[in-house]
């Protein structure tokens, strides 16, 4: 069966967690927090508290202030609140970004902030598709990211969490030129991708024939994970 086209996450999230009945929420590697920023201009009974450990990142986030939003410098393997806090827990292509001896930790921080009941929605990208094909020359991630799939699904496997599902999705990517792509994933403030000549031109040699009149289409396959606390 093919996976659906999800043009914004936060309509497949709402489609696995009815998000009118969570009140307090957590976004941990919240990265610029956009879906938590859509999450808290639709349904304005949520609060969001949005992690963050690249420094650079966080200073950008204290900038752009919002009603309902909290940002903190941390990572998911250390969360500074008290436990039973929150309703749902949001880590969207964050866990990877975690190190691959501290992510069983990192979830398990997440279990100690939910409150009984509560809800742990991972979201990670799956290494394949075209996308996938122009990074790995640069930032290959299939380690990492098969360490993420198993903590979840070692942790479901756990008396700590009942997993109540695992879904895909694919999520289209645009870029308006190479320059573009450059600036969204070269020149990340979380990552040291410092190119040479010839892997920056190998890249753009991979990426040009994705071109078209308009820029350049992708699609990224995604996996989804969503967990109750026990």
């Amino acid at each position: 069966m093919t996976p659906p086209l999800i043009n914004e996450e936060i309509d497949f999230l709402q489609s696995l967690v009815d998000l009118a009945q969570q009140r307090d929420v957590i976004e941990l590697g919240c990265g610029a927090a956009e879906l938590s920023r859509q999450l808290l201009a639709r349904w304005p009974q949520c609060s969001v508290t949005a992690l963050e450990v690249d420094q650079l990142q966080h200073a950008k986030n204290l900038l752009k202030p919002m009603a309902r939003l909290q940002f903190l410098q941390a990572g998911a393997q250390a969360v500074p609140c008290a436990a039973a806090t929150f309703d749902l827990a949001l880590m969207l292509k964050s866990l990877h970004h975690v190190p691959m001896e501290q992510m069983a930790q990192a979830l398990a921080e997440v279990q100690r902030v939910l409150r009984p009941q509560g809800l742990l929605y991972v979201s990670e990208p799956v290494f394949a598709g075209a996308l996938n094909d122009v990074m790995r020359l640069f930032h290959d991630e299939e380690q990492v990211r098969a360490a993420a799939l198993q903590a979840v699904r070692g942790a479901a496997d756990s008396f700590a969490w009942e997993p109540l599902g695992e879904q895909f999705f694919d999520l289209p990517v645009h870029f308006r030129d190479f320059a573009d792509f450059e600036r969204r994933l070269v020149a990340v403030t979380y990552a040291n991708h410092r190119l040479d000549a010839a892997t920056l031109q190998a890249v753009r040699e991979r990426f040009e024939p994705h071109m078209s009149a308009d820029g350049a289409h992708f699609q990224r396959p995604m996996r989804v994970n969503l967990l109750r606390k026990r």
